[in-house]
Parts: C-alpha cells; sequence; structure tokens
C-alpha cells in the first residue's frame, strides 16, 4: 500500500468519526430542550364535546385539510404531495386509522409531533409540517385538535414515502437542520398588550403559521426570523407572499384599517385587492370559517408589527412606447371591469390605482395573474366571486409585459418596470 493511500484512508477514517461524533452532538442538542412527553395527560377519560368543537374550529385555524388532503382523496386522509426545493414531502393519513393514519396514537404523541416535531417512533419530522410554528400551540389546543381528528371516519391510506434528494433524506441532515434552526417554544402572552393582541399573535404565528409564506429563506429552507413577515417568493410556485409588516412600500397591513384586514380574510375580497393563487386556497380552507374576534384579532396583530427599515429606490420609469401599448391593451382587456382610472367596481373588481399588491417589488403575482387568470375564492361573505380570464393565448410576453408595466406606472402607482424575462420566469 503506497504512503499516499495509506494516508487517504487514515483520512476517510477520522472523517467517519467526525462525523458520528457530528451526528451524536446533533441528536443531543435536538433532544435538549424538549419537553417531556407526558403521553397519558389527559387520555384517561374521553374527550368532552365542548373540546371536540373547538378541535374542529382549530384545525380550520390551521387550514390542516389544505395539506392533508389529496386532490379527489377522503378529507385529512393524506396522500398531497408536497413540492420544496429539496424534493417531494407527502403529507401523512390524519384520520383515525389504526393500520395508517392516527388511530394507534395518544394525546401525548400528538401534542410532542406539534411541540417537538417528532413523529410517535421518535423518528424527525420535515418542517414542510410546520412544527416550528406549531410548536407554539398550547398543550389543551392540541389536545383538542387530537380529540376532533379521533372523530373523523377512518380512512385506510398507507402513507405514501417522500421523494427528497440526498442528503436532505436523512434523519442525520434533518438533525442538523434542526440543531441550527429549531428550538421548542412556547408563546407567552405580552402583559404589556390586550387579550386581543395576544389572542392574534398567538393566531398568526401559531396555528396560522403566516411566516411559512411571508417570510424569506435562507438556502437550507429555514424562515429569516431577522425578518419575519418580511415578504419572499413562495418555494415552487413562483408567488410573491407580501410584506404584512409596515415600511416596504408594499401590501402591509399598516395602512388598512381592522375592518377591512379582516375582511379580506373573511371573504377574500375587498375593494383593495382580492385574495388570489395560495392566499385564496387559505381563505377558502381556513379563515373564511373564523370567528369575527378571531379575525379582528389577527388584523389588530398584524397591523402593529413593527416598521421595517429597509426603503426602496424609487424606481425606473418605463419608456413611452411601453406605456403608449400597454395603455392600447388595457382599454382593450382590462378597462371593462377594473375602469379607466384603475378606480375597479365596489362588490366586484377591485381597484388597481393605489393598489400596492399590483406595485410590490416582485411584479410575480400580477404577472401570474394575467398570464392565467383566476377567481378570488368562493366564501359564505362573497359566494359568486367575479374572476378574470387568462391571457396567456393571447397575448405575448412582450404585451404582458407592456400591460403590467402601465398598471404599475398609471393612476399615482409607482412600481418598476416589468421586463420580458420577467413574464417568462412567472410563466
Amino acid at each position: 500500500m503506497s504512503a499516499r493511500l495509506s494516508k487517504l484512508l487514515r483520512g476517510a477514517a477520522v472523517a467517519v468519526v467526525a462525523l458520528a461524533l457530528l451526528a451524536a452532538l446533533v441528536a443531543w442538542l435536538n433532544v435538549r430542550g424538549e419537553a417531556p412527553l407526558n403521553a397519558t395527560a389527559g387520555e384517561s377519560a374521553p374527550a368532552d364535546p365542548e373540546a371536540i368543537v373547538r378541535g374542529a374550529y382549530l384545525a380550520r385555524a390551521g387550514n390542516c385539510m389544505g395539506c392533508h388532503t389529496a386532490r379527489g382523496g377522503e378529507p385529512y386522509a393524506g396522500g398531497r404531495p408536497l413540492e420544496t426545493p429539496f424534493g417531494t414531502v407527502v403529507a401523512p393519513n390524519l384520520t383515525p386509522d389504526r393500520d395508517t393514519g392516527l388511530g394507534a396514537w395518544t394525546a401525548g404523541e400528538f401534542w410532542r409531533a406539534l411541540h417537538n416535531g417528532r413523529s410517535r417512533d421518535g423518528r424527525l419530522l420535515y418542517p414542510a409540517f410546520p412544527y416550528p410554528n406549531y410548536t407554539l400551540v398550547t398543550r389543551e389546543d392540541s389536545d383538542a385538535l387530537f380529540a376532533y381528528l379521533q372523530t373523523l371516519a377512518p380512512v385506510a391510506r398507507r402513507n405514501d414515502a417522500h421523494a427528497l434528494r440526498f442528503p436532505y433524506k436523512l434523519q442525520a441532515s434533518l438533525a442538523v437542520w434542526r440543531a441550527l434552526y429549531f428550538r421548542p417554544a412556547r408563546l407567552e402572552p405580552d402583559p404589556a398588550k390586550t387579550a386581543q393582541w395576544n389572542r392574534g399573535s398567538y393566531l398568526v404565528q401559531g396555528l396560522g403559521h403566516c411566516v411559512a409564506c411571508h417570510a424569506p429563506r435562507n438556502w437550507m429552507g429555514a424562515t429569516e426570523s431577522a425578518q419575519a413577515l418580511g415578504g419572499g417568493l413562495i418555494p415552487m410556485q413562483n408567488w410573491y407572499a407580501p410584506p404584512l409588516a409596515p415600511g416596504h412600500g408594499e401590501a402591509g397591513a399598516a395602512p388598512w384599517s381592522v375592518d377591512e384586514i379582516a375582511q379580506l380574510l373573511g371573504t377574500g375580497f375587498t375593494l383593495r385587492g382580492a385574495a388570489m393563487g395560495p392566499m385564496a386556497e387559505v381563505v377558502y380552507g381556513s379563515t373564511q370559517h373564523l370567528g369575527d374576534a378571531d379575525l379582528r384579532a389577527m388584523a389588530v396583530y398584524l397591523q402593529s408589527l413593527p416598521a421595517a427599515s429597509d426603503a426602496e429606490a424609487p424606481a425606473e420609469r418605463a419608456g413611452a412606447q411601453t406605456l403608449k401599448l400597454g395603455g392600447k391593451l388595457y382599454g382593450d382587456h382590462c378597462a371593462a371591469c377594473h375602469g379607466d382610472a384603475g378606480q375597479g367596481a365596489p362588490g366586484a373588481y377591485p381597484a388597481l390605482a393605489g393598489n400596492r399588491a399590483a406595485t410590490m417589488a416582485s411584479p410575480n403575482n400580477l404577472v401570474k395573474a394575467l398570464l392565467h387568470g383566476g377567481f378570488p375564492p368562493a366564501t359564505q361573505g362573497n359566494p359568486r366571486p367575479y374572476g378574470m380570464p387568462p391571457f396567456k393565448q393571447l397575448l405575448s410576453e412582450r404585451d404582458i409585459a407592456a400591460v403590467a408595466t402601465y398598471v404599475r406606472q398609471s393612476w399615482g402607482n409607482q412600481g418598476s418596470t416589468v421586463s420580458e424575462l420577467d413574464v417568462l420566469r412567472a410563466r
């Protein structure tokens, strides 16, 4: 054996030992701070009917059915693939089937999944299941949610395997991620704030997991807490979830009244804007089912978010030819609904003049709406929403870019110019 080969083998052995030590250290770090399982708490007596009703409400607040129901499948029976930059995670069966669902689980084991991100067998769960947010859910609410899920009709549907790439599919890799970005936590009420504010904080930060979309993510897929609710492009979907904090010049909650925010969450529509794309799904499956008191509490909390310190440079105006083409296209295809001056139509079409959702730093949402059309969600407060037709078969990339730019730079709007490349990316 050559000296060089011997040296390489020794180096490999050292690397293996170092990795083993790192894995042991990471495992210890992941166990530190975890609350004891206490699996027997709350399981000696059947859940009372009030807890089950509250659990059904909490399931709506967390939009559990949205992820845990496959297209055309039984509610909560799992099977929906969730695309991530690291591969596909498949949502599991939450029905009380003993072999394939939660039928053999205890309330304590369910709480550990929410609070600690661990499955019944101790296996680490992937954060596509948003336990970094659900860790803030109280044990009482976790038990109520579990009690409700146990009342569902059992569905025998085995959980599909995740399809994650190497090394992301390894439990050791997940353990490293958790050591860096996750600690079990509790949300303590702020005594300096009102009960309404604290309730809104609990819903937004916990079951609502708003930060899962409305925050930027780093290269490892972790949300950047320093910019919580600071907006970000939703991975794999290419929709832009805008910042909810004031100061970004975008679609934050600060300029809206509490009534307007609650109306958007409850109905999916206001004259200022309509929920489309992933947010339409959230309103349809979750927030429209919340009580007015909770919607207003969320609105109060969102309005109180600290202002961002960053300031954006003024947008560059498009050339005269682009605005002329955009204006003609707008008159031909958009003005009949949104008005010649972008004023919209109350109860039907949102205004585009002064619409901060149309002038966000990222033009993706406006471009995707022009390309693919769409409807706000059908809700109890807006059961027959007016929709928008798709234009991708009618207009070229140049046309879409021109009309989007016209909307972003007319009637006092100060958005940036949209390029054909922006349209191609959104397409």
